[in-house]
């Protein structure tokens, strides 16, 4: 489905990682990618073990760096030549790694928050397009979540930048259209990756959402396959859209099994009293 493309991944971590996992499909349908993470990243991870296995170069950027964004675009357009695809699946919060609550975020925290999670999305679109190394007709995909929709208290300051996340996406991708690129943002479900232990309460949020969703959570390798969909020429009508990957999550209201067990929950809490 991607024979003769290339692209930039933004964000493998480890095998873990959904990036990592989307990076494994593109390569088994015939792309080829350059590799991208901050530096203190790549040295935390496995990224060099990826790149082995996809034939990727790996180049480190600091996404709130512009001048670092800048220069990694020019690299990579010596090495690949223009694109046909990017993927974003950056994303950071001081406040809810150090379990700061909403009610009282530090705001330089929120500022690197929105600047790392979000505005590094506008950036790297931004580079790209300057420095010409975009294809007419490439896609670009950005990794958001529901909590940009609706409120998931652990997630914190999260929930905000998910939203600015998808609005650079719908902003860029009417400014992009006119040349056939495509901008959107894919909603995963909660999933079970490294980035995903560190927020607090995780394992329940998990729960809930495979519970409610009629299909359950998707995996990391199923979210691999629908981005390959979009980054493919199948999709090239398809722009400016949050598209929800969840087993149905977005649009269930709760299923019988809940339903019931909560009923018995509430029902022995009120006997006990």
């Amino acid at each position: 489905m991607l024979e003769g493309k290339k692209g930039i991944i933004f964000g493998a971590l480890d095998e873990r990682s959904i990036a990592w996992r989307i990076a494994l499909a593109c390569k088994r349908e015939g792309a080829e990618f350059a590799l991208s993470n901050a530096p203190v990243a790549l040295r935390f991870g496995d990224l060099d073990e990826l790149a082995e296995e996809t034939g990727s170069s790996i180049y480190p950027c600091d996404v709130s760096d512009e001048e670092e964004v800048e220069e990694l675009m020019e690299k990579v357009k010596d090495e690949y030549g223009k694109i046909d695809f990017m993927l974003h699946a950056i994303g950071m919060s001081p406040n809810v790694r150090k379990n700061k609550g909403y009610e009282e975020l530090n705001y330089q925290w929120l500022q690197q928050t929105l600047d790392i999670s979000a505005v590094s999305l506008h950036k790297i679109i931004r580079y790209a397009d300057e420095k010409e190394i975009l294809n007419d007709g490439a896609s670009i995909l950005a990794l958001s979540y529901i909590g940009a929709q609706r409120i998931f208290s652990k997630y914190s300051d999260m929930n905000d930048a998910k939203a600015l996340l998808e609005s650079i996406a719908r902003n860029y991708g009417s400014r992009l259209a006119d040349r056939g690129i495509r901008v959107n943002t894919v909603s995963q479900a909660p999933t079970q990756t490294s980035a995903g232990s560190g927020i607090k309460g995780f394992d329940g949020m998990y729960t809930f959402a495979d519970k409610l969703a009629p299909l359950g959570n998707p995996t990391a390798d199923e979210c691999a396959d629908y981005c390959v969909t979009l980054f493919s020429d199948l999709t090239r009508k398809v722009t400016m859209q949050n598209l929800y990957h969840d087993g149905g999550f977005v649009t269930a209201g709760i299923n019988e099994e809940m339903i019931n067990d909560l009923a018995e929950m509430y029902a022995d809490e009120e006997g006990e009293e």
